[in-house]
């Protein structure tokens, strides 16, 4: 099939989106302009830094839009004289309007991180993560003025792992989406595709993950915590105090031994991890960060402060010493 054939649009901001764009250059798509988000400042010098996207396309001499909306009439005029086929979008980030929505020959096309309709929304991937699911995936869907409304061209399907974060779920879903797009393009250009209206009654929403979310309680299961501790790694790691500080917790295992004392109370302490007192449970600590240090195992940690943690002394939801 000729690729080039398809005169197609590109917009995405982040890293995930990066990936598609990479796998349609690779493919031999004849990709006319790509849309990312305006540069945004970053680091401590806060200098304003391109996206991966931005980053890629011009690595890849594509042309490049960077406008802070597209309801404009100027940056539709722009967008309406590619004379596009189709517009892949990939976690963009910016709202597309009904006029922007009509312009491609074939419309919108959106890869969306979730099994729709569970999961509409900005965070598919952690909230999956957070609830427990057991399975989740990629939907190729049919953009409309909804959020994440639109009807279903593919979906692909992948288990959720015990120990799945959100690094490690999000890379599998990247190679997931990645073919599902191109099979999806395939068919655009063959007219196979067969859209699939979505249930409405089975939809829930993908707010943003706040910061406030990533403060550990003691009091709820081992197994909730782990999985809070998965959906925020690695973008803002799950945390709690110990010794007045900071502590964040980057990876821990359950086990479902219930014991009678204080949630947050360090059970055991060995190079296997930091066994603590849940509610009804046990969460094996195996890997933290202080702050102001790089990510550490706790077999390597006690090796340096093997008194740091202690039986009987507590992890808190608060900064005050316990």
């Amino acid at each position: 099939m000729n690729t080039s054939a398809l005169r197609i649009g590109f917009a995405g901001t982040p890293d995930f989106a990066a990936c598609h764009l990479e796998v349609l250059i690779n493919a031999g798509y004849n990709i006319l302009g790509v849309y990312t988000q305006p540069d945004r400042p970053a680091g401590r010098g806060k200098q304003a830094k391109p996206s991966p996207v931005k980053t890629l396309a011009l690595a890849s001499n594509l042309l490049v839009f960077q406008p802070q909306s597209l309801k404009s009439e100027e940056a539709q005029k722009q967008l309406q004289e590619l004379n596009l086929d189709v517009l892949v979008v990939v976690a963009y980030g910016l709202i597309l309007p009904q006029a922007i929505l009509d312009l491609p020959h074939f419309g919108c096309i959106n890869v969306h991180a979730s099994l729709l309709p569970r999961w509409r929304g900005a965070a598919p991937i952690e909230r999956a993560l957070l609830a427990g699911d057991e399975k989740t995936g990629i939907t190729i869907m049919q953009m409309d003025a909804g959020l994440d409304t639109g009807d279903m061209l593919l979906s692909k399907t992948t288990p959720i792992k015990v120990d799945d974060n959100s690094a490690s779920l999000t890379a599998r879903l990247t190679s997931i989406g990645k073919d599902a797009l191109l099979d999806v393009l395939t068919q655009i250009q063959s007219g196979s595709l067969s859209p699939q209206t979505q249930d409405n009654k089975l939809n829930t929403y993908a707010s943003k993950l706040s910061k406030e979310e990533a403060l550990i309680s003691w009091n709820k299961n081992a197994k909730e915590i782990q999985r809070q501790i998965n959906a925020f790694y690695p973008r803002s790691p799950a945390y709690c105090f110990y010794n007045g500080q900071r502590l964040r917790i980057i990876q821990a295992s359950t086990q479902n031994e219930a014991l009678s004392i204080k949630t947050g109370t360090i059970v055991q302490v060995n190079q296997g991890g930091i066994k603590v007192a849940c509610n009804n449970s046990c969460l094996l600590i195996k890997k933290i960060q202080l702050p102001g240090k790089a990510e550490i195992n706790i077999k390597d940690f006690l090796n340096g402060r093997r008194d740091y943690f202690s039986p009987g002394k507590i992890f808190s939801s608060t900064p005050a010493l316990d």
